[in-house]
């Protein structure tokens, strides 16, 4: 499947963490692989199109706080659903990997990528806020703010760079050099594995990270409730399409990037869903 390049809808997150509960009940799995279909992309983000009125009304813009904060609590629970797994959980990123996605890929245990991926919080440039700042702040520390201030989009070899990826393969041996990977891993006891992972995210509960998440929660909804300029984006959004809306916001950064910042994101992101 690679509707809208794996966008992140509720029935797939759904699925995501189902998949996930078989696999810590399965006494013979040791790793999981997460991985994106189609070889495009890892995810372009939440599915932005989809109907989500489970959460409020059918026009987002018309969302209460109360509307908003169960919407982004439960994307945070499917983001925490791998950092509660008790097994090794890792990204297999190839193509885009962009705002959840990037989100998702963040809380996983370990993250490979291809050459040819691309990555980016891109919600900065659409008004919206990241629950997930607390994680990426600890993967890689102060530099996250320029990521989460310009929206911009990086390569692989900046994704290395930052830490934010442990290595970087070429696109026709990702599949095989992560495997090699996850099966010396699974070669692990998994008493030994899984106390490990309890123990590391121990060590990030104790520094307050549930009190970072809850707080990262309140700004995100803050965010998306407020007025701005952005609004404008939500408009276009809900009247004439994502396409429109995002080729909007595209316009107002088109003269200040460089080759280093992206080119258009429309073009690279999601001419079909995602990226929220």
């Amino acid at each position: 499947m690679d509707r809208a390049r794996n966008a992140l809808s509720l029935k797939l997150c759904n699925e995501f963490q189902d998949a996930l509960a078989i696999a810590e009940r399965d006494p013979e799995l040791r790793v999981v692989v997460v991985k994106g279909a189609g070889g495009r992309a890892f995810s372009s983000g939440f599915d932005v199109d989809e109907d989500t009125t489970e959460f409020g009304p059918t026009d987002r813009a018309a969302w209460s706080f109360e509307n908003l904060s169960r919407y982004f609590d439960h994307a945070n629970k499917i983001m925490r659903s791998v950092f509660n797994c008790p097994k090794p959980v890792i990204a297999m990123i190839d193509g885009y990997c962009l705002a959840a996605a990037l989100d998702l890929a963040m809380w996983c245990d370990i993250r490979y990528c291809s050459d040819a991926s691309r990555f980016g919080a891109i919600e900065a440039r659409m008004g919206i806020g990241d629950t997930e700042l607390p994680i990426m702040s600890h993967l890689i520390g102060q530099r996250c703010r320029e990521l989460v201030y310009t929206g911009d989009m990086f390569d692989a070899q900046e994704a290395y760079r930052l830490g934010l990826v442990n290595r970087v393969f070429p696109k026709d041996r990702l599949v095989e050099e992560v495997t090699r990977i996850a099966k010396r891993t699974s070669r692990i006891a998994l008493p030994t594995l899984v106390w490990s992972k309890k123990a590391l995210n121990n060590t990030l509960l104790a520094a307050g990270l549930e009190s970072a998440l809850r707080y990262s929660l309140i700004a995100d909804v803050l965010i998306s409730s407020s007025d701005s300029e952005f609004q404008h984006f939500r408009e276009l959004h809900r009247n004439e399409g994502i396409k429109a809306a995002l080729e909007w916001r595209d316009s107002i950064f088109a003269r200040f990037e460089s080759e280093t910042s992206s080119r258009p994101v429309y073009e690279q992101a999601k001419p079909d869903g995602g990226a929220d």
